[in-house]
């Protein structure tokens, strides 16, 4: 049981590893978007597979993960940003400055939702893959269930059900 304890930990520190190295070649380049970030997996992915960190298929497991957070991260930034339209909206506030903030809203909420609308099918989190911190959702009996830090997913402790939702 205890070795099993450490694969889980040691899955963990290479997920935290691999969302790093994501996180530095996404910031390093200079456009933002799906592509970037599919290219900055792979690159990613192959950097931290040739110095041994992990192997290949280990390493698809990992980026599908993280590419799955990182669709959820998208889909509760589109929430946000539907919630600031809505209360920074001219006809609530007044109008001036307002109404350009609301433009750039609607612009980058316009975006977020073709994003997420490619991700939503893909968001499903099951028990024993590796996720980020956040709150999971059990999609069977509405229970929810708090990482702290990235691990493995659990089963739900009210009804023992695989599949949540996240939030963060």
């Amino acid at each position: 049981m205890e070795h099993k304890n450490q694969d889980k930990s040691r899955l963990a520190e290479q997920y935290d590893k691999f969302a790093d190295k994501f996180n530095e070649l996404y910031w390093a380049g200079k456009l933002r978007g799906r592509d970037s970030m599919t290219a900055a997996l792979d690159k990613a992915h192959e950097h931290l597979v040739s110095l041994g960190e992990f192997t290949t298929e280990q390493g698809e497991e990992l980026k599908q993960y993280l590419a799955r957070d990182l669709d959820q991260t998208i889909v509760d930034a589109q929430q946000l940003g539907d919630e600031a339209k809505e209360r920074f909206h001219p006809a609530r506030l007044g109008a001036g400055a307002l109404s350009s903030i609301a433009a750039v809203l609607e612009f980058g909420g316009d975006a977020l939702r073709s994003l997420s609308s490619k991700a939503k099918e893909s968001l499903g989190y099951r028990t024993g893959e590796m996720s980020s911190a956040g709150t999971l959702t059990c999609q069977a009996c509405g229970q929810t269930v708090q990482l702290k830090q990235t691990g493995h997913v659990p089963p739900c402790p009210k009804c023992s059900a695989t599949l949540f939702s996240k939030g963060y």
